[in-house]
């Protein structure tokens, strides 16, 4: 399975649109969003995913009840600060990435087979272990000055960064 991954989107609805044409494009089966959607209306672009979208909080999310409520009309799934994902057997852990407790905890443990997060802006996939850990960046591309998502090919564990046309 190709999964999309996604982060830090900061309502920048242009981007974001760019990154569903993307993974739309490459028939993703499932989307993940490591947080920081920042306002509700971000729905009206990410709810043209072809995919089903999981997702959780970041530490810039505002409204989280309407967010919430937001994208549930459209089938996506925002659990809160922290989600576990189980695709083809592999145990996908999906963090904002900003508790630092957290996320030294999760690292430490190696307790799931892909670590996703987000938070630093900054697309860096590496091992911790026997884990894999990725952090696709910036979707908005506001700090770093470029946008990117990530894919992730789950029989092989290959992540390829992609970068969004600004």
């Amino acid at each position: 399975m190709i999964i999309g991954i996604i982060s830090d989107t900061h309502d920048n609805l242009h981007l974001i649109d760019q990154a569903v044409k993307q993974l739309n494009e490459l028939n993703v089966e499932l989307v993940l969003h490591a947080g920081d959607y920042i306002a509700p209306f971000v729905e009206a672009s990410l709810k043209q995913l072809k995919a089903p979208l999981i997702g959780v909080f970041g530490n810039n999310d505002g409204d989280r009840t309407l967010l919430k409520k937001k994208f549930a009309e459209f089938g996506a799934d925002i659990r809160g600060r922290f989600a576990f994902v189980l695709v083809d057997g592999l145990r996908i852990a999906l963090i904002h990435g900003d508790d630092k407790e957290l996320m030294r905890s999760l690292l430490e443990l190696e307790s799931h087979d892909v670590l996703v997060c987000g938070h630093t802006h900054v697309p860096k996939t590496y091992r911790k272990g026997r884990m894999l850990v990725i952090n696709p960046g910036e979707a908005c591309g506001l700090l770093t000055g470029k946008a990117t998502i990530a894919i992730l090919d789950t029989e092989t564990l290959d992540v390829k960064t992609l970068q969004l046309n600004k």
